[in-house]
């Protein structure tokens, strides 16, 4: 059986031939994949890419109240799940379009942070925002944020708030390197409570 949370505990037929598939390990790998033993064929399943950018107008942040679960009426950056032929840029882009509305000038991969207990890994690309901004229709509202006014106990993820406080804490030094981290599911019980 597969470990429960991980993205292949949902596949029961082949996608190839439609037997029944086996989550076991094939031979000369080294961890259980879905197989069939019908066509032979092994069913690779791989981390997801969430894509989004950190939008910044005179200094503000623009953050988005969710209008759809998980976590809705909470509070994230514009960020989701990387399309198939997109780069990580295009997605983080088209991400920012679908949820703010808004354009931005990307400058570069801000945080890297892995999610191994949920099989997802979040690229967050600093950018400024370029033009106006509406709520998109995954969005209840969007707003532009001093630090001060960060509604921290409302933040939909822990990826959201780590990004952000890097975000502070580097403009402080004036300097904006590449964060690369994990957050673990004890990580993510602290945040969300055992609830």
């Amino acid at each position: 059986m597969p470990p429960s949370g991980l993205l292949g505990s949902a596949m029961n037929f082949c996608s190839h031939c439609g037997h029944t598939v086996r989550f076991t390990i094939p031979s000369g790998d080294d961890r259980p994949r879905f197989c069939c033993d019908e066509c032979g064929t092994i069913h690779y399943q791989n981390p997801r890419i969430v894509a989004g950018t950190l939008p910044v107008s005179g200094g503000r942040v623009l953050l988005c109240r969710r209008a759809i679960p998980p976590r809705k009426g909470y509070w994230t950056l514009p960020a989701g799940f990387m399309e198939n032929a997109e780069t990580t840029v295009e997605a983080a882009a088209r991400e920012t379009r679908e949820e703010a509305c808004a354009e931005v000038e990307i400058h570069g991969l801000y945080t890297l942070i892995n999610l191994p207990h949920i099989d997802q890994v979040y690229m967050i690309f600093r950018a400024d925002l370029a033009g106006g901004f509406d709520a998109g229709p995954e969005s209840l509202e969007v707003a532009l944020f001093e630090e001060h006014e960060i509604p921290w106990d409302a933040l939909a993820f822990p990826t959201i708030e780590r990004t952000l406080r890097h975000f502070y804490d580097d403009r402080r030094e004036a300097t904006f390197p590449l964060h690369v981290s994990d957050i673990t599911a004890e990580d993510r019980e602290r945040y969300f409570g055992s609830a």
